[in-house]
């Protein structure tokens, strides 16, 4: 499925869940790479929030962005809606602090959206988050654990256990591409007895009632105190019935919590703004630890992107290059001869490897009781290493030599110890003339790069 946008302004109206307040928003169509962002137009100059968990401030009962002191409270409802129509652009203009809670699930928003009309974008620049190694995150206060694993689609599991509660251990799963309209999208936020009046005293839910929330009974809730609290928050009389739930309208779905849970995790994901590919497993999900989670992704994302030209590097696979080879091209020799083997080459770039053992002369001068291997030298293992690829291009490499011209945009960014496998790509910027190379160098430890920079070189044959 492609990027979709808004074919036209869709508008919707309601109160706020936290501020009771009467407050309007409309999703105006955007195209190109707009991405989400919500803009206060009851503030003048109005304000621009982008939905991206950098700008989350709060995660109290529901998801908080904020730019400054301005903040746009309850916004994880519309963004699983737009997430669950496969929407990523779109300026959404509030004339309140907080986003209107309607039924307090995500289908009015999706109704509303349908209703404007969605045609699909002229171009998908998307990027897609490809989870490509486990990543985990547990509060070990709470016991809520999310862990994201690799998959070839974006699938969500989600499990809920409320201790000393009424409600038993629930689970629910959603498949990128299912009808999340069918299946997630009316799943309605709920709240146990026994929080209505510290959510209420802290400030909270002024909205709220029992048409836009799932209101539980905890546990020992006598018929007694539920008269207290239906007469304090204008609930009408009620009467405790078995199934726990005092909304005459009752569950939509034996796991509606559990699939509210997973509405909520849809929606706070999205925050990380890009679609992902990935599994993903929550155990006792909140907004907090989502939100925590989706900026976690989001810095894997960065450094993912950071790292996308990384080779791989196999021990076990056998070298195009050992290091009698590589003397074989190369004029160095101990204790300079930086490159132990070429894992890749191709005509516009080379990957070698050097080693660095605490066994090398130079640790014990650089520097004693705290070896580091010189950056300087990282920048010759990267320049022998392109040096390969030079001389393969001309007749008996061995009475060839290379000599620096210039090095620029040097950066060094992580320290080299004995015992770093240092992994050093080459790749040309422009073709070789009259022996001048001119090439982006990267040298990397594991997932770090520790050293890059643009190196050029003249390789010059020797006097006879």
């Amino acid at each position: 499925m492609g990027k979709k946008i808004l074919a036209s302004t869709a508008t919707l109206k309601g109160k706020g869940l936290h501020t009771g307040r009467e407050i309007e928003v409309k999703l105006v169509p955007v195209d190109g790479n707009h991405g989400i962002k919500f803009k206060r137009v009851d503030i003048e100059p109005p304000v621009i929030i982008p939905a991206d968990a950098n700008y989350v401030i709060a995660t109290n009962r529901s998801t908080t962005v904020g730019s400054g002191e301005i903040s746009i409270t309850t916004i994880e409802h519309l963004l699983a809606a737009l997430a669950g129509l496969d929407v990523d652009n779109v300026l959404i203009e509030v004339d309140g602090p907080e986003i209107p809670i309607l039924d307090g699930s995500a289908k009015p928003f999706v109704q509303a959206i349908k209703a404007a009309g969605l045609k699909q974008a002229e171009e998908d620049g998307r990027e897609i988050f490809v989870i490509e190694e486990p990543i985990v995150l547990k509060d070990e206060a709470t016991g809520a654990e999310l862990i994201a694993i690799p998959s070839d689609k974006y699938e969500l599991n989600v499990i809920i256990d409320f201790a000393n509660s009424t409600v038993e251990e629930q689970t629910a799963i959603f498949n990128y591409g299912e009808d999340f309209e069918k299946e997630i999208s009316a799943c309605r936020t709920f709240v146990f007895t026994n929080e209505l009046s510290l959510l209420f005293d802290n400030g909270l839910i002024k909205g709220g009632d029992l048409d836009n929330a799932i209101v539980l009974a905890e546990p020992g809730l006598t018929q007694e105190k539920l008269d207290e609290l239906a007469e304090k928050f204008h609930l009408g009389k009620r009467k405790l019935g078995e199934d726990k739930v005092l909304n005459d309208n009752k569950l939509f779905f034996p796991n509606e919590l559990a699939r509210h849970k997973l509405l909520d995790l849809i929606g706070d994901l999205s925050l990380v703004g890009r679609p992902i590919q990935g599994k993903i497993i929550a155990v006792k999900p909140g907004h907090k630890i989502n939100t925590e989670f989706a900026r976690l992704l989001k810095k894997k994302l960065a450094e993912q992107k950071k790292l996308k030209g990384k080779p791989s590097y196999d021990p076990d696979k056998a070298p195009l290059l050992d290091v009698e080879g590589v003397k074989r091209m190369l004029p160095h020799r101990y204790p300079f001869l930086m490159v132990d083997k070429i894992i890749e080459k191709s005509e516009s770039h080379v990957v070698g490897v050097k080693n660095v053992t605490y066994n090398e002369q130079l640790f014990q001068g650089h520097f004693p009781g705290n070896p580091v291997f010189p950056g300087v030298l990282q920048m010759e293992a990267l320049a022998q290493t392109g040096g390969i690829l030079a001389l393969s291009t001309v007749e008996d490499p061995h009475l060839w030599d290379t000599y620096f011209i210039k090095m620029e945009n040097v950066k060094f960014k992580n320290k080299v110890v004995p015992g770093d496998t240092l992994l050093l790509k080459m790749e040309l910027l422009s073709p070789i003339r009259r022996g001048i190379v001119h090439m982006q160098g990267t040298a990397y430890v594991g997932n770090k790069i520790v050293s890059e920079g643009e190196l050029t070189a003249q390789i010059v044959k020797r006097q006879e």
